[in-house]
């Protein structure tokens, strides 16, 4: 059977960006950048971005374009007789199963704010009913269940058309219309009275305010910012590369899914920040903003019916393109592990994780008392699981095989990386250096600080 690839270049690049653009740019990103000394974060996020991010990225794509399919596909294909590298594609396959337990109840929860905007839920509430809203549809284990259920069938339903006609076409559309509403809201919270200060806070270096916050500290979530943002480690990734054609090179690919990733994370700073200043916001407040306090926001601002609803829908958009692209992971190993058809994967599929999504969506309300690691709530649990260990473990694990005899071998490596027209990755000896001991301990660290955490 012959493999599916992408119908064009702008699809790979848009559903690449797509599967990294979620909730961790648009609704991380902003806060932390404020926390710790606007710009001055925003300079060594995009160091390390450009340190860890994009070499870590080419090798995936590398993974998958050389090895011509899901994760333990590919590392078939290019490892060497008897080693093992193969077994981490199990552990990708995990790694996705476990992400989409927790993320479609949460991706949910945007759909969910979405509607009720758009309905009208919110008109006419007070700041603090509006701010119990999520309260409430927390504790409502039929609507945590209808959402992240929702979520689940939409998601298989798009990849189960094929990778050209489910997975791409929906992602074209959700992109270029998310690009579209981040554009429109920006515009409007910009042009809010007070908005320069909100810019200010968001844009201008603040010395005093890193240094309060510790200069290390600052580093440290800039490091695990510009890593975790694009969703490496567990072979969400690699499947695009395994889908996209040798005309041009990795490092150039790299650089413009970052650079799509990095300009959403960044615009949704400008849509949150000028509001949050024109009305009065406390900017520091980290997650509760989204779901307690920019409703109430939007409940005092002229049309909040209107921006509310954007904004979610802009939500919905950044969540959704990640969920629909890590479903066609889990789909491309399944028909090539277990020779199933896109069909029987996606049913299958579909019926696994409704029930395995199950004991997020009542963590809340039926389950509330089931404290699992650490003491933490079943989807800090999850979360802590893929995002502290499966990411930066994988990463690891894909920069050893692209730059160790023992894997597949730097040469091997650099040669697909530069296959194509466009950005060349230099084949210095200082390079291979950085790639073979600096990137691997700098991997280590962001590990290291997640369990300290």
């Amino acid at each position: 059977m012959k493999r599916e690839s992408f119908g064009s270049r702008l699809g790979f690049l848009l559903v690449s960006a797509g599967c990294a653009i979620g909730i961790g740019n648009v609704w991380r990103f902003p806060y932390i950048t404020g926390q710790y000394g606007g710009g001055i974060f925003v300079f060594f996020y995009l160091l390390f971005l450009l340190l860890m991010g994009v070499p870590v990225l080419m090798m995936e794509l590398a993974v998958g374009r050389a090895g011509r399919g899901s994760a333990m596909v590919a590392y078939r294909a290019l490892e060497k007789p008897g080693s093992g590298w193969h077994l981490h594609g199990w552990a990708c396959m995990l790694g996705c199963y476990l992400l989409m337990m927790y993320y479609t109840t949460v991706s949910g929860w945007m759909l969910a704010f979405f509607v009720k905007f758009l309905t009208g839920s919110f008109e006419g509430l007070g700041n603090e009913a509006a701010g119990d809203v999520f309260g409430r549809m927390l504790a409502n284990p039929g609507e945590m269940c209808f959402w992240m259920a929702l979520t689940v069938l939409a998601g298989f339903l798009v990849v189960s058309a094929g990778l050209q006609k489910g997975l791409e076409r929906m992602t074209k559309v959700m992109m270029t219309a998310l690009l579209a509403l981040v554009l429109v809201l920006a515009i409007h919270s910009m042009l809010l009275p007070g908005a320069a200060e909100g810019l200010k806070f968001f844009l201008v270096p603040d010395w005093e305010r890193a240094v309060d916050s510790g200069l290390g500290n600052v580093i440290t979530a800039a490091m695990n910012q510009s890593f975790f943002t694009l969703s490496l480690g567990i072979g969400a990734m690699e499947i695009f590369g395994s889908y996209m054609s040798r005309e041009h090179t990795l490092g150039g690919e790299a650089i413009r899914i970052s650079l799509l990733d990095t300009l959403v994370a960044f615009a949704s700073g400008l849509i949150i920040f000028p509001a949050c200043f024109s009305y009065g916001v406390q900017p520091e407040q980290g997650p509760p903003l989204i779901f307690l306090t920019l409703p109430r926001m939007f409940g005092n601002m002229p049309g909040g019916r209107l921006w509310g609803t954007l904004f979610f829908l802009f939500m919905t958009f950044a969540s959704f393109s990640t969920i629909i692209a890590v479903f066609e992971n889990i789909l491309a190993c399944c028909i090539e592990n277990f020779g199933w058809s896109r069909k029987k994967a996606s049913a299958t599929n579909a019926v696994f994780l409704l029930i395995a999504g199950l004991p997020c969506a009542l963590g809340y309300n039926l389950w509330s008392e089931l404290r699992l690691i650490g003491g933490r709530d079943v989807l800090d649990s999850e979360d802590f699981l893929v995002s502290n260990l499966l990411l930066p473990l994988g990463a690891l694990v894909y920069v050893l095989f692209c730059v160790s005899r023992a894997g597949w071998g730097y040469g091997e490596f650099l040669r697909e990386a530069n296959t194509g027209r466009g950005l060349r990755m230099p084949g210095s000896k200082w390079m291979k250096l950085y790639l073979q001991f600096a990137l691997p301990l700098l991997i280590l660290l962001v590990f290291l600080q997640g369990l300290i955490a």
